[in-house]
């Protein structure tokens, strides 16, 4: 048989430009998601209503983990600001880690801020990831992982913007005289303000209190820049994350949000007898900082909404460690900020590691849902490469999309979660399902004995059950060595991982 090629070709190439053009269409119209991940300062697990806290209002918070995801244990990284940074940002747990404890560089004086150790240069991080994969890419908030001249400026490090606090001892004060835009010094209208200088014990002028405020507030300049990245990319797929500073002392807060709290809590004032600024009514100053972090979640979220991103944009929220130490004032025994958990900021118990975690996405993520799975900050790497369709690099975390869209079935779990800390005297946790060991004082004693608890029963890890599981203890201690690697900081270093006991 004859072919007409020429009407071949003709015929063919109908039938295909339907096909072609649907195609074009559908890449058109199908967008990779947004993902806007909010990030507390020393935000306990008992701070928010949705949590159990009672005194402190936090309505928006409460709706977004109403309408999404609530997880209820979830863990940092590691309980203290510049680590859990590092390791969120590069997926390793404290074992892996390039930065694995707050390591200050220069003072508290602008004249000498030096910001903290520096990730190295082309670490790869999630903005580095989210970039290559196609998202505009902003920070908003503290950083703490190095400044505009040395290889840790966020803008050198995969953030195609950044504002906010470079240095995380300049974010003790929430009146600074200035923040950071790219890396760029953009001066606020606010004095100098040393904030550790603390009152004499008997000041009750409120002048005197006074000179620890100023013009303007730092979150809300960051506050304001979130909602202009937002608005910039709106068009785009976008990765904005927003290491908000509260509630981390000093106590600081504009005066209409105090006022809202300052008859409540019967208040006494604080004159700086633990460090950080000074304040007539520090219990109050506490909620009303809470109360404003979540106004900030609420506008970012109307704002997402009255753009209509809202069925194509994850929003998340958690926090770098638990609750304060009682230090600059806050009382956090107070308010039950940790939920009635052992610890705080600092240590390796539930009450400094386990966090709040909320996930929300109309439509994608089931609503009103809580979640018991076993999860840890070091998951977002792998999580956020799911949600953007790439493949992540390599870390130490698991993706949680399977259960934030509710495909349990395919979600892989933790055999265990590692942590390691070098601060507060050298410590080690691991949990493994209900069980849980921790070291402590391992400088002075590499061969500390485990403490391990049961999770399930004993949350508060009030009860000690090694003697009854020694097999569990061997468990441990086999994990220990299989997950710490040496730190390139002798300071860093306190386990013998080639010894035995």
């Amino acid at each position: 048989m004859k072919i007409n090629l020429q009407k071949s070709k003709y015929v063919l190439l109908l039938i295909l430009l339907p096909l072609v053009g649907f195609s074009q269409g559908s890449k058109k119209n199908t967008r990779k998601p947004n993902i806007i991940y909010i990030y507390a300062d020393d935000l306990g697990y008992g701070e928010l209503g949705c949590y159990g806290q009672t005194k402190i209002k936090t309505p928006h918070l409460d709706e977004l983990a109403r309408q999404g995801m609530r997880f209820t244990q979830h863990y940092t990284s590691t309980p203290v600001c510049a680590p859990a940074r590092c390791m969120l940002m590069t997926g390793r747990h404290g074992g892996h880690s390039y930065i694995r404890g707050n390591y200050e560089l220069g003072g508290f004086a602008d004249s000498t801020e030096g910001g903290q150790m520096p990730l190295p240069e082309n670490t790869m991080t999630i903005p580095r990831m989210m970039k290559e994969a196609g998202y505009a890419t902003g920070a908003v908030g503290k950083w703490g992982l190095g400044m505009p001249q040395n290889t840790g400026s966020p803008v050198s490090q995969g953030f195609d913007y950044f504002y906010g606090y470079m240095d995380q001892k300049q974010a003790h004060n929430f009146y600074p005289t200035h923040l950071w835009e790219n890396e760029r010094w953009d001066t606020l209208d606010n004095p100098y303000i040393y904030v550790h200088q603390a009152l004499k014990p008997d000041e009750n002028d409120p002048a005197a209190f006074a000179r620890f405020t100023g013009k303007t507030y730092s979150m809300d300049k960051m506050g304001e820049k979130a909602v202009a990245f937002i608005r910039e990319h709106k068009n785009e797929p976008f990765f904005l994350y927003l290491p908000f500073t509260g509630p981390h002392v000093s106590l600081q807060a504009p005066d209409s949000a105090v006022n809202a709290y300052k008859d409540k809590f019967n208040d006494k004032p604080y004159r700086g007898e633990r460090g950080y600024a000074s304040t007539l009514y520090p219990r109050a100053t506490y909620a009303a900082m809470i109360t404003y972090l979540d106004s900030q979640v609420g506008k970012v979220w109307e704002l997402v909404k009255q753009l209509g991103l809202e069925d194509n944009t994850i929003i998340m929220f958690s926090s770098d460690n638990g609750a304060t130490f009682s230090a600059g004032g806050a009382d956090v025994e107070y308010f039950n900020s940790n939920g009635g958990l052992r610890g705080a900021k600092q240590d390796l118990y539930e009450g400094g590691i386990r966090e709040p975690f909320i996930a929300y996405w109309r439509g994608h993520i089931p609503s009103g849902a809580t979640n018991d799975m076993i999860s840890v900050q070091y998951d977002m790497m792998a999580t956020f490469a799911d949600f953007a369709g790439i493949k992540a690099p390599k870390n130490d975390g698991v993706s949680l999309v399977p259960t934030l869209t509710g495909n349990t079935a395919k979600q892989q779990q933790h055999p265990y979660l590692y942590f390691e800390f070098p601060e507060k005297g050298g410590q080690v946790a691991i949990i493994m399902g209900d069980w849980k060991g921790v070291k402590s004082n391992m400088k002075k004693n590499k061969y500390a004995a485990w403490e391990i608890y049961n999770l399930k029963n004993d949350r508060s890890e009030t009860k000690d059950l090694a003697a009854a599981h020694p097999e569990l203890a061997k468990q441990f201690e086999s994990i220990l060595k299989k997950e710490h690697r040496d730190s390139h900081l002798a300071e860093w270093e306190f386990i013998d991982s080639r010894m035995t006991k």
